[in-house]
């Protein structure tokens, strides 16, 4: 069974990286610092490297003494490659940025993911879509390597969960999914807490951006799509960061009429970061997968240079064929 063998390699393992996606988002977070703290319980030396800093808004979670954020010119030259190296919430090799070296170097390498588009990259690859979050998945490695869980574990897990199904609003959540977090919350976890800490807890300066996202949208064929352009001179002019982007392509999707709601992130050196979302029927992971992105289908995204007029058109031209 694919589960008892990546069970036996981290059991077998002395030393353990865990590596999620680049942009790290709750899900990918909760999950890695969850399985982090369970490693160290069975005194694994373990650290998860994200490639940039833990974002604000999960700046509560415990086990930040097990995250480092990964500086590529003191990376892994002359340091003997990790046992093993865990990919968490990742759909291929590319969204594991520099630390894609961490990942090659390894002896072994595993990938848990619940992404459809995910390109099961690694030797071992334990891929379900079905499940609401990669959260969900980890819980269930957990409970079969025999380990008990503790408040703070299960602190991350919620955090992965309820982030990735929109606070158990979205299609993804599942009875399964209830009856995790029943176990998360009878470990103590404080529903009404996190739920204000992750959803309700927004800077002055992510406001004054979502005030700019909303002038720049626009609503094409027919009200069903909504468009959204955010640019490094708004970020400026907001006081913001680029985690404050995270959840902006929501407003679109929530006007009465939009089917899928689209976010151009235009940086100065060229990239533009596509978020796409829909609400009913669109398959948002088939068109970022034109764009070699991936997600899920009714949330997906990718990160090409290109001029931003061109690929707008282009995406509006992809999104009205869907619809």
């Amino acid at each position: 069974m694919l589960m008892n063998n990546i069970i036996d390699a981290l059991k077998g393992a002395k030393n353990i990286a865990i590596l999620p996606h680049v942009s790290v988002d709750g899900d990918g977070l909760g999950s890695s610092i969850a399985l982090a703290l369970s490693l160290k319980k069975i005194n694994k030396e373990v650290i998860v490297y994200l490639e940039e800093e833990i974002p604000s808004v999960y700046s509560f979670l415990p086990g930040k003494a097990l995250v480092k954020t990964f500086d590529y010119k003191k990376s892994i030259a002359g340091n003997p490659p990790h046992d093993v190296v865990v990919a968490l919430d990742t759909g291929d090799v590319e969204r594991m940025g520099e630390r894609a070296d961490i990942f090659n170097g390894a002896r072994v390498t595993i990938n848990i993911d619940h992404h459809h588009t995910n390109s099961e990259f690694a030797f071992y690859n334990y891929v379900l879509p079905d499940a609401s979050a990669t959260g969900e998945i980890i819980y269930k490695v957990i409970k079969m390597m025999g380990l008990e869980l503790d408040f703070d574990t299960a602190l991350c897990l919620y955090v992965a969960i309820a982030t990735d199904t929109g606070g158990f609003r979205f299609s993804n959540t599942s009875g399964i999914t209830h009856q995790i977090t029943s176990d998360l919350v009878n470990n103590g976890v404080n529903v009404a807490e996190i739920s204000q800490q992750i959803f309700d807890n927004i800077s002055l300066a992510k406001t004054k951006l979502m005030g700019a996202a909303i002038n720049s949208l626009e609503l094409f064929e027919n009200g069903k799509i909504a468009f959204i352009s955010i640019t490094d001179e708004m970020l400026k002019a907001a006081g913001a960061k680029d985690e404050d982007c995270d959840g902006i392509v929501n407003i679109g999707r929530s006007i009465v009429g939009v089917e899928v709601s689209f976010v151009a992130r235009q940086k100065l050196n060229g990239e533009v970061k596509i978020n796409l979302r829909s609400k009913n029927y669109v398959d948002v992971a088939a068109i970022a997968s034109m764009y070699s992105g991936g997600g899920h289908k009714k949330a997906a995204g990718f990160s090409i240079n290109k001029n931003i007029d061109i690929l707008k058109k282009m995406l509006l031209k992809d999104i009205g064929e869907l619809l």
